[in-house]
Parts: structure tokens; C-alpha cells; sequence
């Protein structure tokens, strides 16, 4: 064999290599969750974008919790919550909702929106509140006007609720509005395999893996945990 087919033959055996432990890697991580030893307490996020959930499925990996999508914002209720609702209370898992707040619209027609979606339930977990990333609307609103709405969507959905929110808070969310200075509430942050310390103060739920291949669901969920 000459020293350029040698050659070939070495690079095309580092390709297969590297494309192998690539391969490995990405199925770890996309099965990963924090051991149970350091966060006995963990759960599932869900919304119309995991689809059809088979619950049965679901219940092999043990989730203590599940947050289901209510309300995405202005775009109204999440077309799977009542399923997902209905699901989660067959497998006897317990359930909390989420809406998605969205800067761009009336906090008073999204909160509406929740309150004629999820029913007030004393077993069911608080009530999360998401912020995600920068509005899509131009011009955007500013930092004041976004907690102040932010603000009125946690009242009225904690009255209905009644028991306090959890605010969902993303890193950029974070940076543009720094809702924790500014609104004291329990924390849910987000950081795909490191713990979260973007806040101002300690969360009390991270989702640890944001896209967790679980049996029972077609797309991959956000694996969430809370601090012991």
C-alpha cells in the first residue's frame, strides 16, 4: 500500500472515530439527568409541541412532577393542556401549569386566557409564569413597562390560582428585565447540564436538560429538578 493510500486510511479511521464518540456523546446527553442522590425531585415540562404523550410510557422514568403549557402568550391556549392535564391526572403524577408571558401583549388577555383554561385546583402545584427571550414586536417595550405588566399577569393568575407563581425566567430574560432584582419570587431557571447562576438570588427549580429523550414522548422535553 502506498504512503497516500496509508495516509487515507488513517484519516478515514479518525472520521469513524470521532463521528462515533460524536454519536455516543449526543445519545448520553440527550438521556442525561442530574443523579437523584444530589435532587430526589424531578419532573417533566410538556406543551402541543412534545405532541401525543403516552403516559403509561412516560411513568418508567419516575417523574415526581409534571409542568404542563397552558397559555403561550398572545397565541392563546396551548392545544394540548387539557389532554396533557387529563394524562397527567390518570397516572397520578402531579401537575402544575405554565403560561408563557409574552411582553408584546396585555398581560390582562393572556392572565384571562389562563384563568379560562386551567381550573383552580388545591392539589395542583404554583402556577409558573414564563419569560423566555427578547419580544418579537417592534419597537419593544421597555424594561419597565415589561415588569410592570409582568407584574399584573403574577396577581391576577395568583388570585386565581391562589398560591404563588413561580416565575420561569430564561438567562436573556434575565439580562433585558433582571426580574429577579425586581420581582420577588421562586426561581426556575434554565442551563443545559450546569447549574444556573445568572439570578440575583438562589433558584429552587432548574431545567437541567432541555432536551431529554424520554420513553412515551416523540420530541425530546425539558427535564426539570428542584433543590433539595
Amino acid at each position: 500500500m502506498s504512503r497516500a493510500k496509508k495516509r487515507a486510511l488513517v484519516v478515514l479511521m479518525l472520521v469513524v472515530l470521532i463521528a462515533g464518540v460524536g454519536a455516543f456523546g449526543w445519545r448520553t446527553a440527550q438521556s442525561w439527568a442530574p443523579p437523584r442522590t444530589e435532587f430526589p425531585m424531578q419532573g417533566v415540562a410538556l406543551s402541543a409541541a412534545q405532541g401525543a404523550v403516552e403516559w403509561g410510557s412516560l411513568i418508567v422514568h419516575n417523574p415526581d412532577f409534571v409542568y404542563i403549557r397552558a397559555v403561550n402568550g398572545r397565541q392563546g391556549r396551548d392545544a394540548r393542556f387539557a389532554a396533557n392535564l387529563a394524562g397527567a391526572q390518570r397516572a397520578g403524577i402531579r401537575y402544575g401549569a405554565e403560561i408563557l408571558f409574552d411582553p408584546c401583549g396585555r398581560a390582562s388577555e393572556q392572565a384571562t386566557a389562563f384563568l379560562t383554561t386551567v381550573p383552580r385546583d388545591a392539589a395542583a402545584l404554583p402556577p409558573a409564569i414564563r419569560l423566555d427571550g427578547a419580544p418579537t414586536c417592534a419597537p419593544a417595550p421597555a424594561a419597565d413597562k415589561v415588569v410592570s405588566e409582568l407584574n399584573t399577569l403574577i396577581n391576577l393568575v395568583e388570585a386565581h390560582m391562589g398560591k404563588p407563581a413561580v416565575l420561569h425566567v430564561s438567562a436573556q430574560a434575565e439580562v433585558l428585565y433582571a426580574i429577579s432584582t425586581r420581582l420577588n419570587r421562586t426561581l426556575w431557571l434554565d442551563r443545559a447540564f450546569l447549574k444556573p447562576n445568572y439570578a440575583s438570588h438562589g433558584w429552587v427549580m432548574w431545567t437541567a436538560n432541555n432536551a431529554r429523550r424520554v420513553e412515551g414522548v416523540d420530541v425530546p422535553v425539558e427535564w426539570v429538578v428542584v433543590a433539595d
